[in-house]
């Protein structure tokens, strides 16, 4: 674990949750990144939470406004699944300049083993980078957001940022 490693400045985050049933007051998965991310410094302003339908054209354009900010990390909640309304994973993933294939590797590793079983297959959670912006899409359930949050980002979260803007 990194979690020692510092910066010298606050970690800027945005969080979208994509779904077309959710809005701010039903939004647990949205709702969760940020409390999560809080208990280590990380607070997101409201203009950075957003959320849209899945829709691609929507969730790309929303990706856009906000790879053009000096936010550090972008992270995404839903449509990661098989349904053919689950379109984050196409949506996002033209504008990962790099991606981190562990992190959706050891996603479904930790789903498969602590959560879901056999189900973990159907995630399509992804990681990766945009320039020097970290982008994780997760699936949109608060098991999923928890897990993907407490085991796999909070522990690494600076030590990636660290390395981006080396």
């Amino acid at each position: 674990m990194h979690t020692n490693v510092k910066l010298n400045r606050p970690i800027k985050c945005g969080v979208l949750t994509i779904s077309d049933t959710r809005n701010y007051d039903t939004d647990k998965g949205g709702k969760l990144v940020q409390a999560l991310l809080s208990e280590i410094g990380i607070t997101i302003s409201t203009e950075y939470y957003k959320i849209v339908k899945d829709d691609k054209i929507a969730i790309e354009s929303q990706i856009e406004h906000w790879l053009a900010t000096d936010l550090d990390v972008i992270i995404t909640t839903g449509g990661t699944g098989i349904a053919q309304r689950d379109v984050t994973i196409e949506a996002v993933s033209p504008y990962l300049t790099k991606q981190i294939e562990g992190f959706g590797e050891l996603f479904r590793y930790l789903s498969y083993v602590k959560d879901v079983g056999t189900r973990a297959m159907l995630s399509r959670a992804i990681a990766g980078a945009h320039n020097d912006k970290l982008i994780f899409c997760l699936p949109g359930s608060t098991g999923a957001v928890k897990l993907a949050i407490e085991e796999l980002i909070k522990p690494e979260i600076t030590h990636l940022i660290k390395e981006l803007t080396k």
